[in-house]
Order: C-alpha cells, then sequence, then structure tokens
C-alpha cells in the first residue's frame, strides 16, 4: 500500500507553532485561522481531526485545560480519565480505520505547541516496512491533504464510532 502524500511547507509550520498562540487554545476559542474537524469532546477532553495528517483519519487528543506537562501537572485520577478517552478515541479510529497497528504518541515542547496533546494515528495494513514507524509519521515525509467535505465525514464517522462504544459522553454543545 503507498500513501499519497505533498509536501508540508516546514518552515511556515515552525514559525506557527513558535510565534503563533497556541493551537488547542486557538481551536477551543473558534479561531479560524486554527480550525480542525472537531471529533468528541467531554468536559475535560476534545478530540479533532490532524490539521496535516500523515495517515489517514489521524486524530489529536488534548486536556481543554492548558496543560503542558503530562505527568507533572496532572494528579493520577486526570491522567487517568484523559487516558481513557484516549483509548476510546483510538479504539473509534481502529473501527474506522482497519490498521495493522495503532501509534499513540505525544510531541510538543516549550518551543512550540506547548499545550499536552496525544497524536492517534493507524497504520493500514500493507504499508512496506521501511515506510512504518517514524517513517509514516514524520510530516517531513509529507501529509495527506483531504478536502474540507471527506474531513467532515471523517469526524462524523468517528463521532459515530465513539457514540457506538457508550463509554463517552459527549458535550451537548458538540
Amino acid at each position: 500500500m503507498t500513501i499519497d502524500r505533498r509536501p508540508m511547507d516546514l518552515d511556515a509550520y515552525v514559525e506557527r507553532t513558535q510565534n503563533g498562540p497556541c493551537f488547542v487554545c486557538a481551536f477551543l476559542d473558534g479561531n479560524p485561522d486554527y480550525s480542525h474537524e472537531k471529533v468528541f469532546e467531554d468536559e475535560d477532553h476534545v478530540a479533532l481531526l490532524d490539521r496535516w495528517p500523515t495517515l489517514p483519519g489521524k486524530v489529536l487528543v488534548a486536556p481543554k485545560a492548558h496543560i503542558e506537562h503530562v505527568v507533572r501537572d496532572l494528579d493520577e485520577a486526570a491522567y487517568s480519565r484523559l487516558m481513557l478517552f484516549v483509548r476510546e478515541i483510538a479504539l473509534a479510529v481502529e473501527s474506522v480505520y482497519p490498521c495493522e497497528r495503532t501509534y499513540l504518541y505525544s510531541l510538543g515542547s516549550q518551543q512550540g505547541n506547548a499545550h499536552l496533546h496525544w497524536h492517534i494515528a493507524g497504520l493500514p495494513s500493507g504499508v512496506p516496512y521501511p515506510q512504518q514507524q517514524f517513517h509514516a509519521l514524520m510530516t517531513e515525509n509529507g501529509v495527506l491533504s483531504p478536502p474540507p467535505d471527506e474531513a467532515a465525514q471523517t469526524a462524523a464517522r468517528l463521532r459515530e464510532a465513539v457514540d457506538a462504544r457508550g463509554v463517552l459522553t459527549r458535550d451537548d454543545h458538540l
């Protein structure tokens, strides 16, 4: 299987992450320059489609509060709730995009993308081994560019999959 990617303007991305507002907070505030397709949210967390996905159906999950350190800034209960949310969204991704492996990882730093967020990326079956793992996740190797209607449909399908599991309760304003 070959994943059709386009080059990403990494210089513009770095500029945006280091000098723009926090992308999660800007998204939650409704800033149109930081729009994403919302997949699901509860009182404390939000899941949204990655704006620059490297794999189909790639989702980001973040606490709504501006948290920067996954282990220092969350007590055990908050950490457990976040990880349950991540798990449920990952299971939804797997049900919509059957995959050989689901990658879960958290990136960012104090220099850019400081708001804690998890990446959920399902590796489709048949991707040659040299194109898996870090290669499959790095924007330096290109990104997918689904049209807006396709992204909206993906978000809707993922919402349905989360709802079908019945574990998470979404906010009424979604």
